[in-house]
């Protein structure tokens, strides 16, 4: 069976996610989302609600799995017996960042990384965003999954 981890902050998911997650399925039997506890990072959305939000988004696919982890990517990808990563790519400044962040992981475990492209229409949207419209009462919504608002 081919398995892949998809990490994230997730800090919301937004549609560009659940389409990475989706389109991850058509290469790989399961599809673990994984939740970064990152100690370094302060998240906006807690823990339990983001974790919520993926359960709901996915909860008719019983190929995706949804965790919580903390430490490195690559741990917890050794921890499940699973070699791939995906990464969503929504432009160039994604890219480098996510070009280093691959080389590293494969440095320190031969885990090879998966690159996705984000569809056009969801390559402007990130978690940054919408945590920004959310926090000046704007309509964020519609860059989140439709069952996962609110």
């Amino acid at each position: 069976m081919k398995t892949a981890l998809f990490p994230g902050s997730f800090d919301p998911i937004t549609k560009g996610h659940e389409e990475i997650v989706k389109r991850s399925l058509l290469l790989f039997d399961e599809v673990f989302v994984a939740i970064a506890n990152n100690s370094n990072k302060n998240s906006f959305f807690s823990l339990e609600k983001r974790k919520k939000w993926l359960i709901d988004c996915f909860e008719n696919e019983k190929r995706v799995k949804i965790l919580c982890y903390d430490g490195l990517t690559v741990d917890i990808c050794k921890k499940l017996n699973i070699n791939y990563i995906i990464r969503g790519v929504r432009n160039c400044t994604d890219f480098q960042y996510e070009q280093d962040l691959a080389q590293i992981n494969k440095q320190l475990s031969g885990i090879e990384t998966i690159f996705l492209f984000s569809s056009p229409e969801f390559s402007n949207i990130s978690s940054s965003i919408v945590r920004d419209i959310y926090k000046n009462k704007g309509d964020y919504e519609q860059f989140m999954p439709d069952n996962c608002k609110k």
